[in-house]
């Protein structure tokens, strides 16, 4: 078996409310998902979801190649894009021709990937986890019943701009999990998005803390601050979760080695192989492994196979457009089904049909950082409108003053 070729699609998430997190709001709800197909000379097509930026000069490493070799050729991509470093959109395109790569080989061989890899059950427990900042209380009740609808008992919010808003937040989200699971006390984490200076976030956590059972504090510092990391881990309560932004094993050993990570994350981005690596480096730590992401298919059959898998991010209950997905969620986890390989169907001419292409990300959108981030003294939320505010010291300054006059104070240079 040879690879010929390869397509790239672009489609979309239709959410249907806002998504986002403390580094900006979605209005509209609709998230981009490219999707790379990888073609045989059997007439086997792999399926990868993830980026295709640079993806020519990827694909040269594994052209020609043996897709059964695919360990193999995981190194070989790296390689071939060592340049651009274990980092962002070209090692997410690494990681979506290894996922391509990986069902090509479980469909070669007539077998689920999560029975290929060598998983025992197809049940993978889950989180709800609704990208939810932008929603009100009315709206987040809505959504988080229909996870509990499922039978989902732990849920992740976004948060960490106001203490007193996401404890108001998570209480909403407990009393509506607890009431669908008969009393039974939920799991509850909360998500910052890296916003935090070290102090501020232990700071947040505890005061959180004082009436909130937190299971875990996910990306409350930068991902790379290994001291930041353990800082944190030793002034709360709460477990520390992070991983979903880095990539090569050399950025999470820092992490590992400073006593940072209690939850080893790793995103459906990075590939397959990559995250069978991460959970091995977990494993040897004693640490659980927790895939993230909205379409994790691939992670949820690898997390089969490993032996300190904990729990997998579950985002929207709906598949993308034009992607059909052999799996069920029912009590609170993926059940995953018997096709072959990843059990993937993709419509091309559906995803055809949108004639979208990849777009840089929305600057109002989850993908920018804002400029103050890390860099606030207190956790507090950020008016959304001018007048929603009160006219800064400059403001007054600028509207009061003769053009002539205006003067700024030295404390504010």
């Amino acid at each position: 078996m040879r690879i010929t070729g390869y397509r790239t699609l672009t489609t979309i998430q239709e959410w249907a409310r806002p998504v986002g997190d403390a580094n900006g709001v979605l209005a509209d709800g609709v998230t981009v998902l490219p999707v790379v197909l990888v073609d045989t000379d059997e007439g086997i097509t792999g399926v990868g979801l993830g980026s295709h930026v640079e993806v020519a000069g990827v694909f040269a490493a594994i052209e020609g190649e043996d897709p059964r070799s695919v360990t193999a050729l995981y190194d070989r991509m790296l390689r071939y894009a060592f340049k651009a470093g274990h980092a962002g959109a070209v090692f997410a395109t690494v990681g979506a021709l290894d996922t391509a790569l990986w069902d090509i080989k479980a469909q070669a061989a007539d077998e689920p990937l999560w029975r290929f890899l060598g998983g025992r059950d197809r049940v993978v427990p889950a989180y709800a986890s609704g990208l939810d900042i932008g929603l009100g209380d009315d709206e987040l009740v809505a959504a988080y019943g229909l996870y509990a609808e499922r039978g989902l008992r732990a849920a992740k919010l976004k948060g960490g701009m106001d203490v007193e808003q996401d404890r108001h937040r998570l209480s909403l989200v407990r009393e509506v999990l607890a009431e669908a699971g008969g009393g039974a006390r939920p799991s509850l984490m909360l998500d910052a998005n890296e916003t935090w200076s070290r102090k501020q976030a232990v700071r947040h956590v505890r005061e959180l803390e004082r009436t909130v059972d937190l299971t875990w504090i996910e990306e409350p510092v930068r991902r790379w601050d290994a001291e930041g990391m353990a800082a944190v881990h030793n002034g709360v309560n709460a477990a520390v979760a992070s991983g979903e932004n880095l990539t090569g094993l050399e950025q999470f050993r820092p992490l590992l080695r400073a006593g940072g990570l209690d939850i080893v994350q790793t995103a459906a981005v990075g590939g397959i192989t990559h995250f069978l690596r991460v959970a091995a480096l977990a494993h040897a730590h004693d640490l659980p492994v927790s895939p993230i992401g909205n379409i994790p298919v691939g992670l949820l059959h690898a997390a089969t196979s490993v032996p300190n898998h904990l729990v997998s991010e579950l985002q929207d209950l709906r598949p993308p457009v034009g992607i059909a997905a052999d799996l069920d969620i029912e009590d609170g986890a993926f059940i995953l089904g018997d096709a072959p390989g990843l059990g993937l169907t993709v419509f091309e001419e559906s995803i055809a049909e949108l004639g979208l292409r990849p777009r840089p990300v929305k600057p109002e959108g989850p993908g920018v950082r804002p400029e103050r981030a890390g860099l606030r003294l207190f956790a507090t939320t950020q008016p959304t409108t001018e007048t929603d505010r009160s006219p800064t010291r400059r403001e007054r300054a600028d509207t009061e003053a003769p053009p002539s006059d205006r003067r700024v104070p030295a404390t504010e240079h």
